[in-house]
């Protein structure tokens, strides 16, 4: 690099380990690359105002580039813009903003990995049964593609029904709430689909309460969700993997600060997780390993 350039990271919270991970390999990376990063989210989760006001110290900052995980698709348009109009370069990762178009966004297919995880409970079933939802929070743009995802891969299976369908705020409380409200009305449930981690972990907190045991999967391949599958308690997870997605995208926000061209969009491929492929991902935020932009950006 020509310079040490200075970075501003914003994720949507601090409450779920997904995004603290996240702050974590993007803080390593940097440390790696020779550039400075200051890694900043909302106390109150996906607060809109809150991120509003980092993103308006961050711009006031002036930094090179600015990575954001926006927490709503529209109510920070002004202040994205206002980034733009200074010109620094906006890098989104796991969410986006519908109006605001960035220097390049940096993500996995929600609806996919939806389908691939609903379809690993399916076949854990046998195709048949009863089978709860928790959704994520309703204003992020990550929710309604993994509901769908979830809906029309049960939809294939005449012999599944989806019985209930709880909204968690991709919080671990939220998911142990909304699991407990399932089970006040469904206690008969075959098995359940998280659209996070954090949610799935807060539902099987509420499943041991009850002393019921069903078959759960999550999403983001999250260290304590690769604890639980190999202890049994999870069946699965799906690796959309925040710590890679803002790697990816300070790598990106580099190149386009060297002058390179890097594409609009950066789809990264995603895996289920279960059993017998999770050895790889069983390890700490901190030490699992940093991608390379030749294996990303392809």
């Amino acid at each position: 690099m020509q310079r040490r350039y200075r970075i501003c990271c914003l994720t949507k919270n601090r409450t779920n380990p997904a995004y603290v991970g996240a702050q974590i390999a993007a803080a390593r990376l940097a440390e790696t690359l020779g550039c400075d990063l200051t890694g900043s989210a909302p106390e109150t989760p996906d607060d809109i105002d809150e991120q509003r006001a980092l993103l308006s110290q961050a711009i006031d900052s002036r930094p090179d580039a600015i990575l954001i995980a926006p927490v709503h698709p529209s109510a920070l348009d002004e202040s994205l813009q206002r980034a733009k109009d200074a010109g620094i370069p906006l890098v989104y990762f796991v969410a986006h903003s519908d109006r605001v178009t960035p220097a390049s966004f940096v993500t996995s297919d929600n609806y996919a990995l939806a389908v691939a995880a609903a379809e690993a409970l399916i076949r854990e079933l046998g195709g048949r049964g009863r089978i709860g939802l928790i959704e994520g929070a309703p204003n992020s743009p990550t929710t309604a593609p993994r509901t769908r995802g979830f809906l029309d891969a049960a939809a294939k299976h005449p012999e599944i029904s989806v019985a209930a369908q709880e909204t968690g705020q991709y919080q671990r409380p939220g998911g142990r709430e909304a699991m407990a409200r399932m089970l006040a009305e469904h206690r008969n449930l075959d098995g359940l689909l998280a659209a996070n981690d954090a949610m799935a972990l807060g539902a099987l907190e509420a499943l041991d309460a009850a002393g019921l045991a069903i078959p759960v999967v999550g999403m983001n391949a999250m260290p304590e969700a690769i604890t639980a599958i190999r202890a049994g308690r999870m069946l699965a997870t799906v690796s959309f993997d925040a710590p890679a997605l803002v790697c990816t995208a300070l790598m990106a926000a580099l190149r386009i600060l060297e002058g390179e061209a890097v594409p609009e969009v950066i789809e990264l491929p995603a895996e289920v997780v279960g059993r017998e492929n999770c050895a790889d991902w069983d390890c700490p935020y901190e030490e699992r390993p940093l991608p390379e932009w030749g294996s990303v950006a392809v």
